[in-house]
């Protein structure tokens, strides 16, 4: 008996120190790379990026490179079979690392390349304007004031 309980006793410390390892990434790329990326406000880097993480669930997920449209979008990560409740306990257990990457792409979309000057930019300011008058008054348009009313004097 004094075989199997020394034999238990020197496997027992193995066995813990043997355990499996979940790992979690999460990696963003863009199209193009370069991008900066916040994940739940918290600033990882430019792209493509990787981070570990924690918790399955939603994140807000931003992007923002010059030249381009910037992005919010919230992002799933979802849990794999062998990270559920009661399952992640025997995946833990298992003398192995288990990677789990989570990957989200997103395609870039380039700013307007003509800008219009500030004149006109204005000119279609003041048109839309009187097109909402015009909705907003059953189709009566009111006259807007003119753009450079110089004070009256008193």
């Amino acid at each position: 008996m004094r075989p199997r309980l020394i034999a238990a006793l020197a496997v027992a410390p193995a066995a813990l120190v043997l355990t499996g390892c979940l790992e979690r990434t999460i990696r963003v790329t863009s199209d193009p790379p370069g991008a900066i990326v916040w994940l739940n406000d918290t600033e990882l880097g430019r792209t493509p990026v990787e981070t570990d993480f924690t918790f399955f669930g939603v994140y807000d997920v931003r992007l923002r490179l010059e030249g381009y449209e910037p992005v919010t979008s919230s992002r799933k990560a979802k849990a794999p079979f062998y990270e559920y409740p009661g399952i992640d306990l025997i995946a833990e257990a298992v003398p192995a690392r288990i990677p789990t990457l989570i990957e989200w792409h997103f395609d870039l979309i380039p700013l307007a390349e003509t800008r219009l000057s500030k004149p006109q930019a204005e000119g279609e300011l003041l048109d839309r304007a009187r097109e909402m008058r015009g909705t907003l008054n059953e189709g009566t348009p009111l006259p807007l004031p003119p753009a450079e009313a110089s004070p009256s004097p008193r």
